[in-house]
């Protein structure tokens, strides 16, 4: 029944070491050879998603920057980009930066930010990519002349919480605002969300959503399992994911991807 299957990595399909676990890597062997497309589906930059979809030998689009860039794992064909039209870009860094939270600049998969800070060395060590400091980044915006792919703001919680609310209302339809993990907040184009890039994979294939799953915890992959015909969170989901979820299956370190692939996809009891 289910001929796509749509991965989110952080908190879903990684542990808490950010690895792949053999139970969930032997389950999605057996997915693949029953005749199923496994994909990624993740808020992480193309090149940080890449060496997962190899360790899974994944043949396929790629979901990444929160659905605004979908490329294959080994073509590397463009299917969708859709980035942050550069007049919304300056003037979000600019309202960010009166208020000094870290800000990370995404242009032609590459990472910049202002100066290297606690913020950036905490997302280096979880995208495992090198961010290049570039000083101030209205003007090196400016100079680029590029709408970049995303901008993604770090800081507490609470500020972020407050700071969606100021600027959604600002924004309105013409951006994509949400939180990929507690303490990061992003802007991407309001058609750059992991629903909309889910269902341009699966019109890549021909697949229509009842044959698709898609599986998540946060707020960002909200999207994907709303559109999805199965839409699973996994049990350290957030409640308010849980609960618009079709089906919650057990924890990220409990092999979560491993038991949707056996009960949807194998049919074991």
């Amino acid at each position: 029944m289910y001929r796509l299957l749509a991965l989110d990595l952080d908190d879903t399909l990684l542990d808490k070491n950010l690895r792949i676990s053999e139970d969930n890597r032997r389950a999605l062997a057996l997915a693949r050879d029953a005749g199923v497309v496994v994909t990624l589906a993740t808020g992480r930059m193309y090149r940080a998603t890449l060496p997962y979809a190899r360790e899974l030998e994944i043949n396929a689009p790629l979901i990444t920057y929160q659905g605004a860039l979908v490329k294959h794992a080994v073509t590397r064909e463009v299917v969708v980009h859709r980035p942050v039209p550069l007049a919304c870009a300056l003037d979000i860094v600019a309202r960010v930066q009166a208020r000094s939270y870290h800000i990370n600049i995404y242009l032609d998969d590459h990472l910049y930010v202002e100066r290297h800070t606690e913020e950036s060395r905490l997302y280096q060590s979880i995208s495992g990519v090198q961010a290049r400091a570039v000083g101030p980044l209205v003007p090196f915006l400016k100079e680029a002349g590029q709408d970049p792919t995303k901008v993604l703001v770090i800081a507490g919680e609470e500020k972020l919480d407050e700071l969606a609310a100021e600027l959604k209302p600002l924004y309105g339809d013409n951006l994509h605002i949400t939180k990929s993990k507690p303490y990061f907040l992003e802007f991407s184009h309001p058609q750059a969300t992991k629903g909309h890039a889910l269902a341009a994979v699966a019109a890549f294939y021909g697949f229509k959503p009842a044959e698709v799953i898609a599986v998540g915890d946060s707020y960002n992959d909200l999207e994907m399992i709303e559109w999805a015909g199965l839409g699973v969170a996994v049990a350290n989901a957030r409640p308010q994911i849980k609960a618009r979820a079709d089906y919650v299956t057990v924890s990220n370190e409990d092999g979560g991807v491993a038991r949707v692939v056996e009960k949807f996809i194998l049919g074991w009891a």
